[in-house]
């Protein structure tokens, strides 16, 4: 068993800290564990494992801080709002792991981390209230609470996916628990997959290639990305193997023109330029300026020379670029994104029942304007990361409903079917990945 340092305390802190300011989460631990240089380590794998525990608990877990503190953990300094999520975690819900651990020796540790970083009346606040803390004991106080504690989920997404798939839900909600691998696709202009399989071989991987998509491997981490002379010079990106599926469904061929009207952060542009060798161009939109400088060094990175990069809003691509240009649009559209829950832990916590119309009308917008782009002829692949009906086939059946310029291809095999004939989606667990959602279209 790990034995948990008064330091593990200090470095949880400061990781939840970062991930609250720079996204991905997975890039602020990154961050955190680089300077405390435990990157690749035994601690490594350790705290990744408690910190993805925080993020799965964390709805209640700020229950808890409500309950102690007496106001909604939003108002609180963050860096103390940090440390209290990081100290109720082991003090309530992972008491085996501090048995042999000073309390008095971490308390005043964290406090001085607190005082040192943010004001010496927070680190004084931390200080008094680490007892109330030691001396609680979580019992759920209704049926709700039970449930989101069972499954570490907000008991109206359990009612949801409950309505989607009835029995099975509880195996989607198992899955949304479980440590994903690591899933990366390699790069065909830089690098073959045995090429790649090699070196990950070398560094002691047991590696899996994706019957889905042969060119996505699979492997148990934690992995030190800056180690790997391959990842460095372009040879794999990071990309889910139902994130990889959505390129190779629109098969884009060389010489074309494409619009990936969401592109940032470029995994599926990147992709693109892949099946098309190089030849044609891609028009990449997004609003995102973090996003887009990140698609722009793995562009740079992975050799792709056929990416023109717009900071735009989709919505205005017909305006710039004309309608009817392209022969394939890519819509990879902004959602809910709980299909990657797995990956994402802190998500469940951030949905919002009630922002879900509002995101499915934006799709629709999207899908829209992606149909203008289009060329008779032209086809578009409609694809979320988003288990809701609202958000993947109501969306395309509203457009197939009000429109008479477009028809659906149907989609067969690679996952199973969707709730609107022709459709596919991928289910994390019955599929091992992602959940994802994919719709091809055709202008006519």
């Amino acid at each position: 068993m790990y034995k948990v340092r008064t330091s593990d305390f200090v470095i949880l802190t400061e990781v939840l800290r970062k991930s609250e300011e720079i996204k991905p989460t997975q890039h602020a631990k990154r961050m955190v564990f680089e300077k405390h240089r435990i990157l690749g380590t035994n601690a490594d794998r350790k705290l990744t494992a408690v910190y993805y525990k925080i993020m799965k608990r964390l709805g209640i877990i700020d229950r808890i801080i409500r309950e102690l503190v007496g106001v909604h953990q939003n108002i609180l300094d963050p860096w103390l709002r940090a440390a209290l999520r990081v100290t109720i975690e082991f003090l309530v819900f992972e008491k085996r792991f501090i048995k042999k651990l000073d309390l008095e020796k971490t308390r005043k540790a964290v406090a001085d981390f607190l005082s040192g970083t943010t004001h010496p009346y927070v680190g004084m606040f931390y200080y008094e209230i680490f007892d109330k803390i030691r001396e609680y004991e979580l019992k759920p106080k209704n049926e709700l609470e039970e449930l989101e504690l069972k499954y570490l989920l907000p008991a109206w997404y359990i009612r949801k996916m409950k309505e989607l798939l009835g029995d099975e839900a509880e195996e989607l909600l198992k899955a949304f628990n479980r440590e994903p691998m690591i899933s990366i696709r390699v790069n065909r202009l830089k690098a073959s997959v045995e090429e790649v399989l090699e070196e990950l071989r070398r560094m002691g991987k047991d590696v899996i290639v994706s019957k889905i998509v042969p060119t996505v491997l699979k492997f148990e981490g934690p992995f030190d990305f800056d180690r790997s002379k391959a990842y460095r010079r372009g040879k794999f990106v990071i990309q889910e193997e139902a994130a990889a599926l959505a390129s190779i469904l629109l098969d884009p061929k060389p010489g074309e023109t494409v619009v990936d009207l969401c592109a940032a952060p470029g995994g599926k542009t990147i992709h693109m330029a892949e099946l098309m060798g190089n030849k044609g161009i891609i028009h990449a939109f997004d609003v995102d300026e973090l996003r887009i400088r990140r698609m722009e060094e793995l562009i740079g990175r992975c050799g792709v020379r056929i990416v023109r990069i717009y900071r735009k809003d989709a919505r205005t691509a017909p305006r710039i670029l004309g309608k009817e240009i392209a022969d394939r649009v890519m819509v990879d559209a902004p959602c809910t994104s709980d299909g990657t829950l797995m990956k994402n832990p802190e998500l469940r916590w951030r949905i919002r029942e009630e922002k879900i119309p509002d995101i499915a009308e934006l799709q629709y917008q999207l899908l829209k304007t992606a149909i203008e782009l289009a060329k008779p002829g032209g086809r578009i692949l409609y694809c979320t990361c988003s288990m809701f009906k609202e958000e993947n086939e109501e969306v395309v059946k509203r457009i197939l409903d009000k429109r008479e310029d477009v028809e659906l291809i149907p989609l067969r095999g690679y996952y199973s079917e969707g709730f609107l004939k022709g459709t596919i989606r991928a289910f994390p667990h019955r599929h091992g990945t992602i959940g994802f959602f994919y719709a091809l279209l055709r202008k006519l």
